[in-house]
């Protein structure tokens, strides 16, 4: 297991640094009621801005629902996905939205995002986190308007050589001080790209980088990946992005699964996406960690000069996306009823029962007896599920 994951904190005590905005962000989250601001983080990459969300929700017994920039770019994005959570609120549950790498939304293809979320985030229903890396551009100063603000920093040099010295005395390894201090250096305060370091130099792995490329945003490195001029300098990108290698797999995948690719392209980079996922599972197996050296050089054959694919976080296209979150709220209002009828709670139907139900159903071995406003209600849920 990455490093990175095995030591991701379980609650928001066990986050190293960022007192004062963690505080800050407990007292915002624990006081919130309908009507208070957003909140935007704002902080580089890897210091815990997503990890600072997700725990909270945990915490607070939210229920998360995450997404980024590429999800938020346009107006009608931001209708289709946020309008069902807002006006939907009790039958979601407790939702939190979180919206990481916001300050990501820019080109082309901004059709009037930035507006369209601005408008939300003043009237919020339920409560909004942002996380951002910069806040000093020019579409980032009409979000802060209407957002409180906490900053995090990085974590100072002694801290972070405190933290490595205690990880690598759990996992009974070492080292050399040189490459200690230049690790830290080099990570800028980044917590997970130390700690992926620190993992890939304990078992005597250190790749050639290129810092010009050096990101830990996966958005920007897939497109980079993709518009390079020649393979080394694809190499040089893919090999600059330290993240957990199954997200670095994930993010390949996606992107490629859901760009118009000739069959034949396709096929290719599934097989080479196919040799990567099977030396992954290796690792995991047998923890062979030594192996891990070997996963860039396999994904760096998805490189062909000229090939139109963008980034996608998703591998199901928006309509597939928009028909399960519709469809979901159907089944449950579905389940809701029907459970009643069977004495089981909703969970218990939809796990055992609805499956053989909607099996009978589709082979008509089985007609649905229901008094007449059960039948109403069944009707109609059915006819949206259509």
């Amino acid at each position: 297991m990455m490093w990175s994951e095995k030591y991701r904190p379980k609650n928001l005590l066990e986050m190293v640094g960022n007192e004062e905005a963690k505080e800050s962000f407990v007292k915002w989250l624990g006081k919130w009621i309908k009507g208070t601001k957003p909140l935007l983080l704002v902080g580089p990459p890897g210091i815990g801005k997503t990890t600072m969300a997700v725990l909270g929700t945990k915490q607070f017994g939210y229920d998360l629902i995450s997404m980024n920039a590429s999800d938020v770019r346009s107006k009608q994005k931001i209708q289709d996905i946020l309008t069902p959570v807002l006006g939907n609120s009790s039958v979601l549950g407790k939702p939190m939205i979180f919206i990481d790498e916001v300050d990501g939304i820019h080109g082309r293809s901004d059709f009037g995002g930035v507006d369209a979320l601005v408008d939300i985030l003043k009237e919020s229903t339920v409560p909004i986190v942002l996380a951002a890396n910069s806040d000093t551009s020019d579409k980032m100063k009409s979000i802060k308007k209407v957002v409180t603000t906490i900053k995090l920093r990085p974590l100072p040099p002694r801290l972070m050589r405190l933290y490595v010295e205690e990880i690598l005395k759990r996992e009974g390894a070492s080292i050399p001080i040189g490459n200690m201090i230049k690790m830290i250096i080099d990570s800028r305060g980044d917590i997970r790209s130390i700690l992926n370091s620190a993992q890939a130099l304990s078992g005597g792995f250190e790749p050639q980088l290129d810092k010009s490329y050096e990101t830990n945003d996966v958005e920007t490195s897939v497109n980079l990946f993709f518009n390079a001029k020649s393979p080394e300098e694809a190499q040089a990108i893919l090999y600059s992005l330290r993240i957990d290698p199954w997200e670095k797999i994930n993010a390949f995948y996606s992107s490629v699964i859901t760009s118009s690719l000739h069959v034949n392209v396709l096929c290719e980079m599934l097989d080479v996406l196919s040799e990567a996922d099977m030396l992954y599972g290796k690792i995991m197996r047998k923890q062979e960690w030594r192996l891990l050296r070997y996963l860039d050089g396999i994904l760096v054959k998805l490189y062909k000069q000229g090939t139109a694919i963008k980034y996608s976080k998703f591998n199901l296209p928006w309509p597939t996306l928009n028909r399960i979150r519709w469809d979901g709220m159907a089944i449950k209002g579905l389940t809701g009823s029907l459970a009643k009828q069977m004495h089981v709670s909703r969970s218990t139907f939809s796990t055992f029962y609805l499956p053989y139900l909607l099996y009978c159903m589709k082979n008509k071995s089985i007609e649905m007896v229901l008094n007449e406003s059960d039948n109403e209600i069944v009707q109609k849920e059915m006819a949206l599920i259509k």
